[in-house]
């Protein structure tokens, strides 16, 4: 398993380079200390597993490094360590798609069960997101990384198809990608997003991203399906 690490920190690339394998025994730790270095270790590993992203590079926006991986490896999750976690830095990060927000100064043990959170497919939150929410009230420093298990889509009265598209959402692909993913007409996925925000009771995609998580929503993989032609706008 590949995991790439984008920071320019000496001794942060040398703590993750111990810590990652805690992850898993095979692990290889690939790293870069630039945007435009992340760019090209990204293209280099389209295979990674994960990869690790300082917003604090020296050569570029941390936030637009962030919103050029998503576009060019929409397939690698990205988690950002950050030396600020503020509500907004979280928010804007996971609008941007990350798939997780880690604070440089967590314990070990959280970043390593947030990061195998989102190995599984499920997204990291701090509480710092939740303003006056139900996590505030939360023993742990995070949403989601202390869950016993998934807790399956079906709870929140969504279709399997809608829970697709939730999962792609969640792993924070655009609408144009989830058309293409799963065979179906923008105006449908619309449609389905409109129904996921409803059961989730947010407004948002980013909301919804938010929320995911403090349930504890864990989604394996998803399993693209394929609509004969004649019914290519799906359900």
């Amino acid at each position: 398993m590949k995991i790439l690490v984008v920071d320019d920190h000496p001794l942060i690339l040398e703590a993750l380079h111990h810590l990652l394998p805690r992850l898993d025994r095979d692990v290889a730790v690939l790293d870069a200390a630039s945007a435009a270095g992340a760019l090209r270790l990204a293209a280099a590993h389209p295979d990674a597993a994960l990869l690790l992203l300082d917003l604090s590079l020296p050569d570029a926006d941390g936030y637009a490094t962030l919103n050029a991986l998503r576009s060019a490896h929409p397939a690698i999750p990205v988690v950002v360590l950050s030396e600020t976690d503020g509500r907004d830095e979280i928010v804007r990060a996971i609008d941007l798609g990350a798939m997780g927000f880690v604070s440089k100064r967590a314990p070990n043990d959280l970043l390593v069960s947030a990061l195998r959170l989102v190995l599984m497919g499920g997204v990291y939150v701090p509480r710092a997101a939740f303003v006056g929410g139900a996590a505030e009230a939360r023993p742990d420093t995070g949403v989601g990384a202390t869950r016993r298990g998934p807790r399956p889509a079906r709870d929140l009265g969504l279709t399997d198809r809608q829970a697709q598209v939730l999962a792609l959402v969640l792993e924070g692909k655009p609408n144009k990608v989830i058309c293409r993913e799963l065979h179906l007409a923008e105006g449908t996925v619309k449609i389905h997003v409109a129904a996921i925000l409803r059961a989730l009771n947010v407004g948002t995609r980013t909301q919804a991203v938010i929320e995911a998580a403090r349930l504890g929503l864990v989604f394996d993989h998803v399993v693209p399906h394929v609509d004969p032609p004649a019914r290519s706008h799906g359900t």
